[in-house]
């Protein structure tokens, strides 16, 4: 399962990107707007950091609309860029459309095996079940990410399900036993899953016995 971060602040994204595990980025107007900056700034330093994927939004309501915004958003990076694209019929022919163009399209807001099947007929690049806001509904968000992967693998389909809306370190495990081949993970939560208290208490101890041995041409110290 490959790690992508959910975020649009550059100096989180430098950050996980130092600890060598990062392989894509997500964001959304919500995250962007937290930053006071237009959203083509943060995709574009977002894109001179992070490896892999990187997400800019469609806001047309209408498929040539987000189509155009597609292109104009390619043209930052081809290979990286990826078109975010809301689950409805006219985001299905945009992501049929960005398909043909050849530019990456990932369809948000999915919250059933039927929209993902469609989406992935359509042809979107990835596929983004939101579990965190299944969750908040009485679903429980990862049994839809594990069947969707199903649908997909079993079909042969080239799509790859993102799990997003990831709200603590147990959804990545889960995520990761469901077969998701992505999660999209926020920052604190990145930082939780670093961090065991079994793990502190041992590099405490570590040090401190450190400490003790002789330096050398020192003699050992009597108990």
């Amino acid at each position: 399962m490959k790690i992508f971060i959910d975020t649009a602040d550059i100096n989180e994204i430098k950050e996980i990107a130092g600890w060598g595990i990062l392989e894509g980025c997500t964001t959304n107007p919500t995250l962007v707007s937290k930053t006071g900056r237009p959203f083509r700034d943060c995709v574009q330093d977002i894109l001179n950091i992070a490896d892999g994927p990187v997400s800019g939004e469609a806001l047309s309501t209408e498929a040539g609309g987000m189509i155009k915004e597609g292109e104009e958003w390619a043209k930052l990076d081809p290979e990286k860029v990826t078109i975010k694209i809301p689950m409805c019929v006219e985001g299905l022919k945009a992501i049929k459309g960005l398909s043909e163009r050849n530019i990456k399209s990932n369809c948000t807001l999915v919250f059933s095996p039927n929209q993902a099947l469609l989406a992935a007929k359509a042809g979107a690049t990835f596929i983004s079940p939101f579990v965190g806001r299944l969750d908040d509904i009485s679903h429980t968000g990862m049994d839809i990410v594990a069947d969707m992967v199903e649908l997909i693998e079993y079909y042969g389909l080239d799509s790859k399900v993102i799990a997003a809306s990831i709200r603590h370190p147990l959804h990545v495990v889960e995520a990761a036993r469901a077969g998701a081949h992505i999660a999209t993970i926020p920052y604190k939560v990145l930082l939780q899953m670093v961090r065991h208290p079994l793990t502190d208490a041992g590099i405490r101890k570590f040090y401190e016995d450190y400490k003790k041995i002789p330096k050398p041409g020192e003699s050992a110290k009597k108990p």
